[in-house]
């Protein structure tokens, strides 16, 4: 069976009593099980999936924002205490093999005394790196993994992903402001996952956080999309399901799926899913 999961459906990196995780996803595409960006909690999101951390071979990041790659050595490192043997091999922007080598140096004493003292193979020989600097991702058996640079200041390479296969087509959006193409890259898709703002919470968030300035007010409508624009291009793309995901805010008890509704509903009529985190999602 065909599925997504999504495991961690709240936008930025910050967590608080009662909130949802940062932005992870499982996607179980012809038996192959795909991850997608790796926030904070991704691990125990795939674990309450049933996946065995050991089965894990292919994971994406769709840019260098730390609610999306946060967890992605902890995730490895726990996969390789599961069990790991095969290599994982990892697909996303520039940077990310820093980001691994620091890591590793991190844990360096940990990892060489699992090896002398347990007998374990070497993580760093199962892991491999993957830069994205074409359309053309990667063709995982009968998996055809695209990409399109999006539109997320202040970063440049942030990409939003297509998986398709004779049979199905999942596009996530990635986070990016409002991107007109996006359409023509979905267009059909079996499901769109879309990242979304909601205006009307948006003071509501800035006064809760505390701690930005203006700078965050523009970041939000710079850099994301709000809800009644993530419609807008599920209409374009005549797709067949909409969910929104990396919501902002998701945790906010006053704005709950009424407003969220409210905020699409006018454009986009379809399937519709509001992200919550352990949504599963068949197709």
């Amino acid at each position: 069976m065909n599925y997504l999961a999504l495991l961690g459906t709240k936008g930025g990196p910050a967590i608080r009593p009662g909130s949802t995780m940062p932005t992870a996803h499982l996607l179980h595409l012809e038996g192959c099980p795909i991850i997608i960006d790796c926030g904070l909690g991704v691990a125990r999101g795939l674990i309450d999936q049933g996946l065995a951390l050991k089965d894990i071979g292919h994971i994406f990041i769709t840019h260098l924002h730390s609610d999306h790659y946060l967890e992605l050595g902890p995730l490895l490192h726990t996969a390789w205490t599961a069990g790991l043997t095969k290599i994982v091999q990892i697909y996303g922007p520039a940077g990310l093999d820093a980001y691994w080598a620091g890591f590793l140096t991190s844990m360096q004493a940990d990892i060489d005394l699992r090896i002398a003292d347990e007998g374990r193979p070497d993580l760093r020989r199962l892991v491999r790196f993957h830069v994205i600097d074409t359309p053309d991702v990667v063709q995982l058996g009968d998996i055809q993994v695209s990409a399109l640079r999006n539109i997320h200041p202040p970063l440049v390479d942030t990409f939003a992903l297509s998986f398709k296969t004779a049979r199905s087509h999942v596009v996530f959006s990635g986070d990016t402001a409002y991107f007109p193409d996006l359409a023509g890259f979905a267009q059909g898709a079996d499901l769109l996952v879309h990242e979304a703002m909601l205006e009307a919470a948006i003071e509501a968030l800035l006064t809760r956080v505390g701690n930005g300035d203006e700078r965050l007010r523009a970041h939000f409508y710079a850099a994301h999309s709000t809800a009644a624009e993530a419609a807008k291009i599920a209409v374009a793309a005549n797709v067949k399901a909409l969910a929104l995901n990396h919501l902002i805010p998701s945790d906010d008890p006053d704005f709950g799926e009424a407003e969220w509704l409210a905020a699409i509903r006018p454009i986009w009529d379809g399937p519709f899913y509001l992200g919550h985190d352990g949504l599963r999602i068949a197709f």
